[in-house]
């Protein structure tokens, strides 16, 4: 039920709050985040690449939390970092945000993939 309901949120969302766990600190963090979906399976880009601060902290800590018009998913997220794979994910985001989006990812050197199902 929990992921009909965050599935049906993310209809027509453009943008997501994540929640990871801070590497050193140990607290929560959450940022907000732009995301392609693809099936059962979301896709997140960090804007920096690897050096992406919340990146970081979910290689240290894999859970992810996500949360969209007041639901939440939690899973453990897999890193990306296959050119090829790449390619595809960047091709969601410019299907769902415009040709233009690679300006706004300047280091595509990792993804994060997050299976809903």
């Amino acid at each position: 039920m929990a992921q009909t309901d965050f599935r049906t949120a993310l209809q027509g969302s453009n943008e997501i709050e994540i929640t990871v766990t801070g590497r050193t600190s140990g607290r929560s963090l959450t940022y907000p985040v732009w995301f392609a979906l693809d099936s059962d399976k979301l896709y997140l880009l960090p804007v920096k690449g690897s050096d992406t601060d919340w990146y970081k902290n979910l290689r240290k800590t894999p859970t992810i939390r996500l949360e969209a018009r007041g639901k939440t998913f939690t899973a453990s997220a897999r890193f990306l970092t296959d050119e090829a794979q790449l390619g595809k994910v960047l091709e969601k985001f410019r299907d769902k945000y415009g040709r233009n989006v690679k300006s706004y990812y300047p280091k595509l050197d990792v993804a994060v993939e997050v299976p809903l199902a």
